[in-house]
């Protein structure tokens, strides 16, 4: 991608927003890779700072001059941080990329002409990977109680019920499906003009499945494009204020079942919540029983699940 390119503020084909906290290190590794991989597309690059403290909006002005920096004075949340960034976008589509990320050759290359062949699709998402090679879940089937219960309670061991399969699934072929997961999601704009921008009432957290349910209550389809590969860290941002963000994963569920199945089904996951949470929280001194560091693990889960017991009558 020519310098010129990434300074246009043309119409371009591709708006490529990142929204970045405290990732300073891996934004700058993130956008290295965009500039190295995008070819023979019109493209533009957010950075929407949300007031890090590293040094990560210097970092951009000063490594990548071109990138269209927006310095917000707090942290206003993942959803609102890209939203500003679509409304001075330019792209006939809006790619969110996470700065954890490593975009592989080809990827967002792959991205465009598909949506461009496939008029009926409002999403698509990469297959993202962990750092070792290995596959990620980027993709789920929409949630419902029942299959909230059954991941809480790890019931998928079992028979897979709220994930795919996506182990079984080959790479030569995109497949539909109901949510992408938010690190690397392209998004038709007169798809966006449609159902509106991402939901600010998602401070973090399940804003993206909230925008998947939107677009295929209007007939959009999404689609898992295998073809498209980027490497996902994965909470790195998140885990600075790992009990938080535990806290709010929970808070924005329960805001998603009550805006799109009402207050019954919220009252009605919120008791799956307190089922699941009061099981763990009677297994967890079997944790004493283990190996550090899986007990350290599992003993802070059973804090974080401590905390979202006293956090629940207010949710």
């Amino acid at each position: 991608m020519s310098e010129q390119t990434a300074c246009a503020k043309e119409p371009v084909d591709l708006s490529i927003i990142i929204v970045n906290w405290n990732t300073r290190d891996l934004l700058a590794q993130c956008l290295q890779s965009v500039y190295e991989t995008v070819q023979g597309l019109e493209c533009e690059i957010f950075v929407v700072d949300n007031a890090s403290s590293d040094g990560s909006a210097a970092m951009v002005r000063e490594r990548f001059p071109c990138v269209r920096l927006v310095e917000n004075w707090e942290n206003v949340g993942f959803a609102r941080a890209n939203n500003q960034a679509i409304r001075e976008s330019t792209g006939r589509y809006v790619v969110l990329l996470n700065p954890d990320t490593v975009v592989k050759p080809g990827a967002l290359e792959a991205l465009v002409p598909f949506m461009d062949t496939h008029p009926q699709a409002g999403a698509g998402g990469a297959r993202l990977l962990n750092p070792d090679g290995t596959l990620q879940t980027s993709c789920y089937p929409a949630p419902t109680l029942s299959r909230e219960f059954w991941r809480l309670f790890h019931l998928d061991a079992y028979w897979l019920y709220a994930h795919y399969d996506m182990a079984s699934w080959g790479l030569d072929r995109p497949r539909e499906v109901d949510v992408l997961q938010g690190a690397c999601l392209i998004l038709r704009r007169e798809a966006l003009d449609q159902v509106g921008l991402l939901d600010e009432d998602y401070f973090i957290y399940t804003e993206e499945v909230d925008l998947c349910q939107r677009l295929r209550h209007q007939g959009w389809k999404a689609y898992w494009l295998p073809q498209a590969a980027v490497v996902h860290y994965g909470g790195q941002s998140t885990q600075q204020v790992a009990a938080q963000m535990f806290l709010s994963l929970y808070q924005t569920k329960l805001l998603y079942f009550r805006k799109n199945h009402g207050r019954r089904a919220a009252q009605l996951y919120k008791l799956i919540l307190l089922a699941a949470t009061l099981t763990r929280l009677l297994l967890s001194p079997v944790a004493w029983l283990e190996r550090s560091p899986q007990r350290r693990r599992h003993l802070i889960l059973a804090g974080h699940y401590g905390r979202l017991l006293l956090a629940l009558p207010k949710m």
